[in-house]
């Protein structure tokens, strides 16, 4: 998608929220009224949050906050607030390009999803830390002697339940549900037009090559998965399971057919076999490819933008792809 069109979509959904998130990542003190009679700043109270790992006293507002995976950084930057540092998974070597470079600028990185620099982290001088048991679990201890940390138990199918625990952690639930709200509303709207293109009954398969991890299709309980069930299109019968993803040999690519079909690439295309399996026999002889209905996407996106902004512009290519 053109970045003018992305910018036009960031303008134009979740409007109010972002109004509301317009004082990026510091704090609105509250004031009250000193013995002088003149207002005076004090800091907002801090909050208690019902973690995966149980209650995290968390600072009202945080100010400096580090995201160590992909969700939680579509959540943190949905939110209006810009975090200080932030881990990538291993293979990306760049912020996720659907957000405008303004937005990323200054994040410092901190290392790999699920291995993150703890000195790194460290010098940040963070006040709340934000990620998964899946990535973080068994690292926890450590994190939380650096600043309150909240996990959630894992990432992907679960996205909007997680959303609404990082919007808790960093005080923006009102400005989450106005994200909630226009996301309903546009999933609803890409679930008619396709109705009235007759559409809805196109089912759309998910293949992601990955580096060092073969070939693999998305089930329903996937964060691509979930975007397209609440745009009322089906899957493929191979994937319309309850399961995040499964790998499949070369040999069984029929499973990757679909009315349309997209793909996406974690790590080099070379490496990951991209380039091979869309040269095979096989893969060309998918119903898909050969009526010129099999598209590259961004795996940033698709796969990693695991969140309400994330889910919007996959809502919005979702409906070009399908042309309605």
């Amino acid at each position: 998608m053109p970045r003018i069109a992305r910018r036009t979509l960031l303008a134009g959904l979740g409007g109010a929220a972002l109004v509301a998130c317009t004082g990026g990542a510091t704090p609105r003190p509250v004031e009250v009224t000193g013995a002088n009679g003149s207002p005076s700043a004090v800091p907002v109270p801090p909050v208690t949050v019902t973690a995966a790992t149980g209650p995290v006293l968390v600072p009202g507002e945080p100010m400096r906050v580090v995201v160590l995976d992909t969700d939680v950084l579509d959540s943190a930057l949905t939110l209006g607030i810009t975090p200080v540092g932030a881990a990538l998974p291993a293979r990306d070597t760049r912020y996720p390009d659907y957000w405008p470079t303004g937005r990323t600028t200054g994040i410092r990185l901190v290392g790999p999803a699920g291995a993150p620099d703890l000195p790194t982290v460290r010098a940040l001088r963070p006040d709340l830390i934000l990620s998964n048991q899946a990535r973080d679990g068994d690292r926890y201890d450590q994190l939380r002697e650096l600043a309150p940390t909240v996990l959630t138990q894992t990432t992907g199918a679960p996205w909007k339940a997680n959303f609404q625990l990082h919007a808790q952690a960093l005080s923006r639930e009102a400005a989450a549900e106005a994200f909630v709200g226009s996301y309903q509303k546009h999933a609803g709207q890409v679930a008619q037009a396709l109705s009235a293109a007759k559409l809805s009954g196109r089912k759309v398969s998910l293949v992601r090559f990955v580096e060092g991890g073969g070939i693999r299709l998305s089930g329903r309980q996937s964060f691509p998965g979930t975007v397209l069930s609440d745009a009322g299109v089906g899957r493929p019968d191979a994937q319309n399971v309850d399961q995040s993803d499964f790998e499949i040999p070369p040999d069984q690519l029929g499973k990757a057919d679909g009315d349309l079909l997209l793909y996406a690439t974690y790590g080099d295309p070379g490496r990951a076999g991209t380039e091979a399996t869309l040269a095979s026999p096989g893969w060309q002889a998918l119903g898909a490819v050969r009526a010129h209905r099999a598209f590259p996407v961004d795996d940033q996106l698709w796969f990693q933008g695991i969140g309400y902004t994330g889910a919007n512009y996959v809502l919005a290519e979702l409906q070009r792809f399908l042309g309605a």
